[in-house]
């Protein structure tokens, strides 16, 4: 039984450290996370001003949502399930780039590799935001995460 445990979780580190190529990786990453900043609608100021003082005056902050929390809450939220859509596909002979698959059913490539490598992206997804959350929420306050995306 301990067997089968440390096999299992032997091999799913395994696939998380497949990710040969990580700034390809972390690109398509970053890319998902651009496309969420692109596709963004305004949203209001965060009112939190819910107390009255003695006057009857509101006191508390007004957020600017763009560099809220809640913001960068709302477009890291479900970021590593949205990198399930994206698999390797090869560029030339000794290139590969991460790309999004529109449609599972019209791929020319093994579908059970291509989905594995859409898990092993979506775990790297994963660990890098865990490693780099920090960081990652000040350049989506920024406005960008483009610059300095691999390391």
């Amino acid at each position: 039984m301990g067997l089968k445990v440390q096999t299992i979780i032997h091999a799913g580190l395994d696939a998380v450290s497949s990710i040969d190529d990580k700034c390809a990786a972390c690109n398509a990453v970053a890319e998902e996370i651009e496309n969420g900043l692109s596709n963004e609608k305004p949203r209001n100021h965060l009112d939190m001003r819910h107390r009255l003082d003695s006057k009857g005056q509101r006191r508390g902050k007004v957020i600017d949502y763009r560099v809220s929390e809640l913001r960068v809450v709302e477009l890291l939220d479900g970021l590593c399930d949205k990198m399930q859509d994206y698999t390797l596909q090869k560029v030339d002979s000794k290139k590969y780039e991460w790309v999004r698959v529109d449609s599972w059913d019209n791929l020319t490539i093994n579908k059970q590799e291509a989905k594995a490598y859409s898990k092993d992206i979506s775990s790297y997804c994963g660990r890098l935001l865990e490693e780099t959350e920090d960081e990652l929420s000040e350049r989506i306050k920024k406005g960008s995460v483009k610059s300095r995306r691999c390391e």
